[in-house]
């Protein structure tokens, strides 16, 4: 079961000519996943989890709580950001390279 929901409203596919397996870069391969330069998306945790950035940087922005205010943060390579069910979080490629990162369960 997946422990996060996209609520990004679209999201483009893969053109079938890059869906072999020699497209889709290693990192991919081991269960993480990739965000295009200029892309956003936004993720709800529906269980406690963790966004780990395995390559490139992202932008995340947290949604808002009681118990804490929204900020932007910037995640680099070895970074995660802990993410409590329910959460919602909007992310995108801090640079034009994109980002690699994975999403677990805490």
């Amino acid at each position: 079961m997946s422990t996060a929901v996209c609520t990004t409203e679209s999201l483009v596919s893969l053109p079938s000519s890059t869906r072999t397996a020699s497209a889709v870069p290693p990192a991919v391969r081991r269960g993480a996943w990739q965000i295009a330069p200029g892309e956003a998306m936004s993720l709800k945790a529906r269980s406690a989890s963790v966004l780990r950035v395995k390559q490139g940087r992202v932008w995340v922005t947290p949604d808002a709580t009681s118990a804490s205010p929204s900020e932007d943060l910037v995640l680099a390579p070895g970074e995660s950001l802990n993410v409590a069910a329910g959460q919602r979080i909007v992310m995108e490629a801090w640079d034009g390279y994109g980002a690699t990162y994975s999403w677990d369960q805490a």
